[in-house]
């Protein structure tokens, strides 16, 4: 199997499974040093982190790949509806051979809301050492009332106003982004979802990050993960900050990320490999 060119490619098309999806690295490539893989939100794709990816390599010294999974920013459509459960397929399916394709060695997995969750999946259910740390930034483990109410907003919004233009600058196709999302999360079914019993399974630390405004849910996400990880869990909760840390409070996520990144290197600096 081929590994993604890392030089050659800062911002191109991966096949995944298949699927055709959009790609992008920042700094040094996965042989000169670990990597941060980014993943989005429920609405976000590689161009919706703005000007983070480059900044978050700048800050930590560490190479940044992020990409758009299928039917977000310019990845391939996905036909609807997406399963209920399309979060844990997300972590099982494309995120291991993409992964792989990538040539990743060391690393840690930063997801954002939806893209928190999935991280938190694969670091719950893939025996995978290459991942040495999550960053878990608004990360939703079970649907709330809160949370339930601004997505019924969102789709009202999508309705009536020129949400579906704006979104178009970001995904070849809006409507399948934003139904893909808004329709899984509204379904009366998905009321019952819930992932804590993957926090069960971590066994690398985590460094979680929420603004105390999150509209999408409280802190009793975040709280799941400090109550049930056996592994060490960093807490960082942002005054003045809603549902986008990196984009909101940048200057206090970049240092709580860097501080994590820099003591995960000297804990892997101290490790005694067995002659």
């Amino acid at each position: 199997m081929d590994t993604f060119d890392w030089s050659a490619n800062p911002h191109g098309l991966l096949d995944i499974e298949g699927v055709r999806l959009e790609c992008a690295c920042y700094g040094p490539s996965p042989d000169q040093a670990p990597t941060i893989v980014l993943l989005h939100e429920g609405l976000g794709s590689v161009s919706l982190w703005r000007d983070f990816p480059q900044k978050l390599g700048a800050a930590t010294g560490f190479g940044v790949f992020a990409y758009s999974r299928q039917g977000y920013g310019q990845s391939q459509s996905i036909n609807l509806p997406r399963p209920l459960d399309f979060m844990t397929r997300e972590a099982q399916g494309p995120l291991p051979e993409l992964l792989d394709r990538i040539g990743l060695q060391r690393g840690i997995l930063m997801g954002h809301s939806d893209g928190a969750s999935i991280s938190a999946i694969y670091a719950g259910s893939v025996a995978d050492h290459r991942i040495r740390g999550l960053i878990l930034m608004a990360p939703h483990f079970f649907t709330e009332p809160i949370g339930q109410a601004e997505i019924a907003q969102a789709r009202i919004a999508f309705e009536t106003t020129d949400l579906k233009d704006r979104l178009a600058r970001h995904h070849r196709d809006p409507e399948g982004a934003f139904r893909g999302w808004n329709d899984t999360w509204l379904d009366p079914e998905f009321l019952s979802w819930n992932i804590g019993d993957v926090i069960d399974y971590f066994r690398i630390p985590t460094l979680a990050i929420q603004g105390r405004g999150d509209q999408y849910g409280t802190l009793a996400q975040i709280e799941e993960i400090e109550t049930r990880s056996y592994a060490p869990v960093e807490m960082v909760v942002l005054e003045d900050c809603q549902h986008s840390p990196h984009l909101e409070q940048p200057d206090a996520v970049l240092e709580a990320v860097t501080d994590f990144t820099q003591r995960l290197e000297r804990i892997e600096a101290e490790v005694v490999i067995p002659a």
